[in-house]
């Protein structure tokens, strides 16, 4: 039998407890941003979303936008591949996929300590490589938990001086996303160029309603 002097200790020791139970960390949140940035990428792994073009640069008129499918079509603990597939109408309005492109996000490190490369795969419907593919750039510098920028690096740009896109030479990449789950959850792909700051590209996907997969990017 307890005795009643022990009773009040004993109350206050589990209401304490109780109090140290739920303010416990959670452990879905990462310790560190980076961290954070590449398990809300990682969450999308095996999903696809519809988006739109969310820019309105005239250099962007020819763009084939009648519906927009971002992929989560490979994921591992260090790779994540995102295709990104474009449709259009074409003759007698039947519907044309080009899906010559895929995102390739890669990690190095962990924690703070991870960074991260974007790079963007160009193939032709045959799954030959283009000839201006596997280009994009590196995080630099410490990102966001919602956004890492990837300036362009020194292989892209021997790459583009090459084949004459001397426009492309000073791009800035951009990848924001929020963790699966999350309401109104988006994925956003964007161009910037720090030599041209009227220059913008960017696709925004509704990652809060999932659709169905589409096909194979060309070359997967």
């Amino acid at each position: 039998m307890v005795s009643a002097r022990i009773l009040p200790t004993l109350a206050s020791a589990l209401a304490l407890a109780a109090c140290a139970h739920t303010s416990k960390p959670r452990t879905d949140i990462a310790a560190h941003p980076q961290e954070a940035f590449w398990q809300a990428l990682s969450s999308h792994c095996g999903r696809a979303y519809d988006g739109r073009l969310a820019s309105s640069d005239a250099r962007d008129a020819n763009f084939p936008q009648r519906r927009l499918v971002a992929h989560w079509a490979q994921c591992d603990e260090e790779r994540i591949a995102i295709a990104f597939h474009a449709m259009h109408f074409g003759a007698a309005d039947e519907p044309v996929w080009d899906r010559s492109r895929t995102w390739i996000v890669t990690r190095q490190g962990a924690g703070a300590d991870a960074r991260f490369t974007l790079k963007h795969d160009h193939r032709h419907a045959d799954g030959e490589a283009d000839a201006v593919t596997f280009y994009g750039g590196a995080s630099a510098e410490s990102g966001g938990v919602r956004g890492q920028d990837f300036p362009v690096d020194d292989e892209s740009i021997a790459l583009f001086s090459r084949e004459g896109l001397d426009a492309s030479l000073t791009n800035v990449w951009r990848i924001e996303v929020d963790p699966a789950g999350m309401p109104d959850a988006t994925f956003a792909y964007q161009l910037t160029r720090r030599n041209d700051p009227t220059r913008l590209f960017r696709v925004e996907f509704d990652a809060s309603a999932p659709v169905e997969p589409p096909p194979p990017a060309w070359g997967w």
